[in-house]
């Protein structure tokens, strides 16, 4: 039997899966951040760049200030960042000395976990990123082996993969990173073990969804084969297109005789708040799933299949939607058999879609395939069908795209920029609207108090507040009463 440990997602991925990054406010985290300090979770998965871009964009937040918030509120338990290759926050390829300054700026703000997630499995840039980290400040780095499903993604890639991470100084821990829900407790009896076989010591982490309904069941085998920690979400945030409950999680471990050291009452604490908050912002709430083969073909993840109808409908092209889904698996092997996560589900859908609604294949191909036609994403896993290169690389808008401008060195953007601005405001107005980062600051601090139980009253007063035909509004209850006069 073995002790198990516990990642918590709700405030990252379950966020990010169930209510497209846009349920968590600096207020919502700070409220719940005391009780999860006490769980005992081996670290709270926290934010990615792309959820501070949506701090910045949608609620005018200081990404920054929430980041150092929680790190003062939760001091026994590490906060992590996600980071997909040399980005940070837009899809742009950023520059190493770029990376290593957003990497600095994370540790010194209290990111302590650091969470390298490559879409390309590319084990050097891994590398590259975990050195950059350490030599930085960074205090745990744990790499990921991302999991898919094809003819060349077998038990002996992720091997060949997980043995050049672990070999690694810099790389404190790996995990498999199931984003499609796509691994079963069958292929898990073979990859894990075959994993953990190359990885000596090196601590093996497992991340998977709950999308087609295998999660459940691999979380219970999974650390029978040796798996150390599992990453669950909790209450509303859980299930669905998101992680595993983290409740049920337990609950599963311990009845088959593992051990897991944490504080359940404060674990059922932190499931209650996350289910209020989806009540009290009307967000989604995850739902177990059931079990659809039809998924292991196109592997979209959830939230992009919604999407695909919606835009497919707008068209009038509800009737293609068979096609489009057979044609994105053949693009998918065209293009190297890329792993349907962002960016590159993004990618494949819409080729499949112009393909399909085109007089032929590939006639027209968005800047996104061609960008990672010519490496600017890295190195896909198998060279791409020579007859599809062929055709992008005739094309006029390929030659553009490869005369594009590499970023520009970090002094230079500096001096472009500002060279009196901090390193957290540079890293914002380096990559986003510099419009964004003025809305933001003309907000304000964040609003620092939160109560899931009087959102329904606070929105009554504000639409009541709105009407031009009342002059007073009063409100009572429990001896408190409460007038409003324009």
């Amino acid at each position: 039997m073995a002790d198990v440990d516990i990642v918590e997602t709700s405030l990252r991925d379950g966020n990010q899966s169930l209510w497209g990054a846009l349920g968590v406010t600096t207020a919502n985290t700070l409220k719940i951040a005391p009780v999860m300090d006490r769980v005992g979770f081996k670290a709270i998965d926290f934010t990615t760049s792309t959820h501070m871009g949506v701090a910045v964009r949608y609620k005018r937040e200081d990404p920054w200030e929430r980041l150092r918030l929680m790190a003062a509120a939760t001091p026994n338990t590490p906060l992590q960042f996600m980071s997909t290759g040399f980005r940070f926050i837009s899809w742009e390829t950023a520059s190493p000395e770029f990376m290593a300054l957003a990497f600095r700026t994370l540790a010194r703000n209290g990111i302590r976990r650091f969470c390298l997630a490559d879409p390309m499995n590319d084990a050097d840039a891994n590398i590259t990123c975990a050195r950059m980290i350490k030599r930085d400040g960074g205090e745990y780095v744990i790499a990921a082996l991302v999991f898919t499903l094809s003819p060349i993604h077998d038990d002996a890639y992720y091997v060949a993969c997980a043995k050049k991470l672990a070999a690694c100084p810099d790389i404190d821990a790996l995990y498999i990173k199931d984003a499609g829900g796509l691994l079963s407790a069958g292929r898990a009896a073979t990859l894990i073990p075959a994993v953990r076989a190359v990885i000596g010591s090196t601590p093996l982490e497992l991340h998977a969804h709950c999308t087609i309904g295998q999660a459940d069941l691999l979380y219970a085998e999974a650390p029978s084969h040796g798996v150390t920690a599992l990453q669950c979400a909790s209450g509303a945030a859980s299930d669905g297109t998101s992680n595993p409950s983290s409740a049920r999680a337990v609950a599963n471990l311990k009845a088959m005789g593992h051990t897991v050291r944490i504080d359940e009452d404060a674990l059922a604490e932190v499931q209650r708040y996350f289910t209020q908050v989806a009540a009290a912002e009307g967000l989604p709430v995850g739902a177990p799933q059931g079990f659809d083969a039809a998924y292991l073909h196109h592997q979209l993840p959830g939230g992009m299949i919604g999407t695909m109808r919606r835009q497919l409908a707008d068209g009038r092209l509800s009737h293609l939607e068979a096609a489009v889904i057979e044609e994105m698996g053949r693009v998918r092997q065209e293009l190297g058999w890329p792993i349907v996560m962002t960016p590159f589900a993004q990618m494949l859908l819409g080729q499949a879609v112009m393909n399909v609604t085109g007089k032929e294949r590939y006639a027209n191909v968005p800047d996104e395939v061609i960008r990672y036609a010519i490496g600017r994403f890295g190195r896909p896993t198998v060279p791409i069908d020579p007859q599809v290169m062929d055709r992008i690389s005739a094309m006029p808008r390929t030659r553009e795209l490869r005369a594009e401008a590499d970023m520009a060195p970090l002094d230079e953007l500096r001096q472009r920029i500002g060279t009196r601005l901090s390193d957290e405001e540079f890293l914002l107005r380096a990559t986003m609207p510099a419009g964004l980062l003025d809305a933001m600051q003309a907000a304000g601090p964040a609003s620092l108090h939160y109560d899931p139980a009087s959102r329904p009253l606070m929105d009554l007063v504000q639409k009541l507040s709105q009407r031009e035909d009342l002059t007073q509004i009063t409100l009572e209850k429990a001896g408190i009463k409460l007038e409003l006069r324009r």
